[in-house]
């Protein structure tokens, strides 16, 4: 039922306008995006949606807490508001920061790397190519234009090596800790070479090697903390 209210219609639309907000499991899903990066040893894909929806209600937020200021509402309330403001700022910006970081220690791996390639957003790309065509200038002026021309590559420790060796990687057998969302039965998960399925239960704990899970992960059935 819709009546008048002490503060008015405009405190009001406010306050529906959080609650809505609030309601919501962005928040959620912005936890277990930056939880799920700071595990992984390798960049996950880049939750655009989930960025823009959260930069979105953290201006809503912004503009929500202006509002009542200008209002005087309670200064416990604003309070409050000013919090949730500040823990999702938080988690998006240490989010993106991480990813960043993956990506100026892996670089060359993600470059040539198609998969890990399509995984970053438009503005990671060009931060990824900014960092390779600067550390390749690096290299060259500090390091490989004073060496014999067979070791001049960024890549390669030699020419006459068949690999990319010179290269860093994300140790993908790496232990995680990652928890079930729901019950996953006859899992493969041991690499002992035996057959040794694991059955998974919603909400238990296990440490199991990144590989064996990657695709868990990815799809969502799994989180890792």
């Amino acid at each position: 039922m819709e009546s008048g209210s002490d503060k008015g219609t405009g405190g009001s639309s406010a306050m529906d306008d959080y609650e809505t907000l609030i309601s919501t499991t962005d928040a959620d899903l912005l936890k277990r995006s930056w939880r799920n990066e700071k595990a992984s040893p390798e960049i996950l894909q880049f939750e655009s949606s989930l960025v823009q929806r959260s930069r979105e209600q953290i201006q809503l937020m912004e503009e929500t807490v202006e509002e009542f200021m200008n209002n005087g509402e309670d200064p416990l309330t604003v309070s409050l508001y000013q919090m949730d403001i500040d823990r999702t700022m938080f988690l998006l910006r240490s989010y993106l920061r991480t990813r960043l970081q993956k990506i100026e220690k892996f670089m060359f791996h993600i470059q040539k790397t198609a998969e890990l390639w399509t995984r970053l957003s438009r503005q990671e790309q060009k931060f990824a190519k900014r960092s390779i065509e600067d550390m390749k200038q690096h290299l060259d002026e500090s390091v490989l234009s004073k060496l014999p021309d067979r070791y001049k590559s960024h890549l390669k420790q030699s020419v006459i090596s068949e690999e990319d060796d010179m290269v860093m990687e994300p140790k993908l057998d790496a232990f995680v800790i990652c928890r079930s969302r729901k019950f996953l039965g006859g899992l493969p998960v041991d690499d002992s070479g035996e057959e040794n399925p694991l059955d998974m239960y919603a909400g238990d704990i296990y440490a199991l090697r990144y590989k064996s899970i990657k695709p868990l992960v990815e799809s969502g059935q799994l989180d890792l903390v």
